[in-house]
């Protein structure tokens, strides 16, 4: 016959439970504290973002500057009619837009950065808030056009990155079937140019077949999806333009004079 536990065996397994509830939250407790150890930590450099820091800055007044890239030089050139769409639609939502034609920009280190048409780019892409950037896929890729512009485009002039905090947004043409490889490879390259690349891309399969007798786009979905995009790009330039500088704030150039920041930004690449 079993009998029923006594009431010391049950008080004994209370203990045991207690003990072991007790183990636990000082367990937890002790990972709190190690989580909360920090003695690699700069604490003068060292900065908790808060949201009045994020939106301390007063709205500008002027129209958003947008700056437009594409990738041809072909007379009929659909990225460059792309673009020059995207531009009508800039204007019409309130900004301003430019658009770079790179007939006569030289080939990447084969001239001088002094060159009047690596001057106009780079003066452009300083004057500029936001960004697009139209390729067409050849190949698989973007167009060696396009990535010439961007490669002329410097990270850093002297303690200043031109690129950094600005606006992107990728769109590509296609003589075939839609394709996402150029878009894809774009925001590699706006991520290293330390942009913020817009969730939204456009990518325009077929384009020959997009556009009338007169270069302007038809009504279609591809034509809904730029709109798409461009307002997209808008309302992030106007979110992120007059903060830029406090969201690229970060630690470890913090800790830096600017000598150091700007001998380590202005090493040539091997």
């Amino acid at each position: 016959m079993i009998k029923r536990l006594s009431a010391p065996t049950e008080t004994f397994s209370v203990r045991v439970n207690d003990a072991c509830r007790e183990a636990s939250l000082n367990y937890y407790e002790r990972s709190y504290r190690a989580m909360n150890d920090l003695p690699n930590l700069d604490n003068d450099c060292f900065q908790r973002p808060t949201t009045d820091s994020v939106f301390r800055a007063q709205p500008s007044t002027h129209k958003p500057r947008i700056l437009l890239l594409y990738g041809s030089l072909r007379q009929r050139s659909f990225s460059r009619l792309v673009v020059q769409e995207a531009a009508r639609l800039l204007e019409a939502m309130g900004a301003e837009a430019k658009i770079f034609h790179a007939d006569g920009l030289p080939l990447p280190d084969s001239e001088d950065a002094s060159h009047p048409k690596v001057q106009e780019l780079r003066d452009m892409v300083t004057w500029c808030e936001g960004m697009v950037w139209c390729s067409p896929e050849r190949h698989g890729a973007m167009t060696g056009i396009m990535k010439a512009q961007i490669d002329w485009i410097p990270l850093s002039l002297g303690a200043v990155r031109p690129t950094q905090g600005k606006t992107l947004a990728v769109m590509q043409v296609s003589g075939g079937s839609q394709s996402f490889n150029a878009v894809n490879q774009l925001r590699v390259l706006g991520r290293w140019m330390r942009m913020v690349t817009i969730p939204n891309q456009s990518s325009v399969p077929k384009a020959f077949l997009e556009f009338d007798d007169n270069d302007r786009m038809k009504p279609s979905g591809f034509y809904d999806r730029i709109v798409d995009v461009i307002e997209e790009l808008v309302k992030f330039t106007y979110l992120t333009r007059d903060r830029s500088d406090y969201l690229t704030d970060r630690y470890s150039e913090r800790k830096e004079s600017a000598e150091e920041l700007m001998a380590r930004v202005n090493q040539r690449s091997m």
